[in-house]
């Protein structure tokens, strides 16, 4: 074999996003200086549970870390892909974390992948695992995804801190994308979504229904907010209420917008017992926010919200040799981010171009023409 020459990166910015890159293109890196100033040096909880489901679901991975955890060593290996496969992702972030680069990976397997991963399901800091049902999977049948075998179901909820939520994620493979000229974002039709509440009364949910559709039934008539209320074993081990909104235009493509409301994770919980609970958001309040920060993805364009840009970003990098252009609002600090990665370690570059009539930003590229090579040819 001989040595492998290591990619070498400083920094803990974007590790997740650098470690899928580095899977994808089979790129050992080196990441070094892992928050090395800071009083808690080294890797998070969260990113430590990562490259266990990096190892779990490749062969012949290589994971090296230094006593710290500021320095980091990997080398990925064959992504296996793999049959009822169970993750607990910590508490320390939610599922949403772990969801995005599972699915770009999976997809790129040797055999299809089924998973199951325990943890937190809503939070205000990842995206929900309701958005990823209705806004995320769709967004891959653009890219030639096919829809049998695309699936996320919700086993049960789990809230911060406590968690105990648990998702099932089966993602089909693919031989390679198809690249996409996505750019008519269309007209919203319809506004869909779903709030759930766990170990609170469901009274929550239809104030907060009540809250967004006072806002929506403005706009447009078709608004249909569902309630999943969940209680004993299947509502995890924290109260919590939250809601997932998701605007549908004519064109096909969903912007999302999603927030979660509960009990923070305090280092120490005997101290919020004595000085009573810490008031929360009221759920009023939680769905007049929501709407309006879904309208405000709306106004800014563009074919995706502002949260799923780097997704959209990465999944054209990976497609063949051919030309692919989207439409997106204002580049959000994650999308810019993602571009320098994607240019590092997959050498595409986009041609970036705004719109001013619109106020939006067309990108194009030429994909890397990635093609699953491990796959079984059956």
């Amino acid at each position: 074999m001989g040595k492998a020459s290591y990619k070498r990166l400083t920094g803990s910015q974007n590790l997740r996003q650098r470690l899928v890159l580095a899977a994808v293109a089979s790129t050992p890196v080196l990441i070094e200086d892992i928050r090395a100033e800071e009083t808690w040096p080294g890797l998070r909880p969260h990113e430590v549970s990562f490259l266990r489901l990096l190892e779990k679901v490749s062969d012949d991975c290589v994971v090296e870390i230094n006593e710290t955890g500021t320095k980091l060593k990997f080398k990925p290996g064959i992504v296996m892909g793999g049959r009822n496969l169970v993750h607990d992702c910590g508490l320390s972030r939610a599922v949403g974390y772990f969801l995005e680069p599972l699915i770009v990976l999976g997809l790129f397997a040797k055999k299809p992948l089924t998973i199951t991963l325990k943890g937190i399901t809503n939070d205000s800091e990842d995206p929900s695992v309701d958005t990823f049902r209705s806004a995320t999977l769709p967004m891959l049948k653009h890219f030639g995804v096919p829809s049998e075998g695309l699936d996320l179901k919700i086993q049960s909820r789990g809230s911060a801190p406590q968690g105990g939520g648990e998702v099932f994620l089966s993602i089909p493979i693919v031989q390679s994308l198809t690249a996409v000229n996505w750019t008519d974002e269309g007209m919203v039709k319809r506004i869909r979504g779903i709030t759930f509440s766990a170990r609170v009364s469901t009274q929550f949910e239809n104030t907060m229904v009540y809250a967004a559709r006072g806002i929506f039934n403005l706009l447009l008539p078709d608004v249909h907010i569902f309630t999943d209320h969940r209680s004993g074993p299947q509502a995890g081990h924290s109260p919590g209420y939250g809601i997932s909104l998701v605007a549908e235009t004519t064109s096909g493509c969903c912007i999302s917008a999603d927030t979660a409301i509960s009990y923070s994770r305090g280092e120490n919980t005997a101290e919020l017992e004595d000085e009573g609970k810490k008031e929360l958001m009221p759920p009023e309040d939680v769905g007049v926010q929501i709407a309006n920060v879904l309208l405000g993805e709306i106004e800014q364009g563009g074919v995706v919200d502002s949260t799923h840009q780097g997704f959209l970003f990465l999944l054209c990098a990976l497609c063949p040799q051919d030309v692919s252009k989207v439409r997106v609002g204002k580049l959000s600090p994650h999308g810019i981010e993602t571009l320098r990665n994607i240019k590092d370690f997959l050498g595409v570059k986009f041609v970036i171009k705004p719109d001013p009539s619109t106020g939006t930003v067309i990108l194009r590229c030429v994909g890397s023409g990635l093609r699953n090579l491990s796959r079984r040819i059956s």
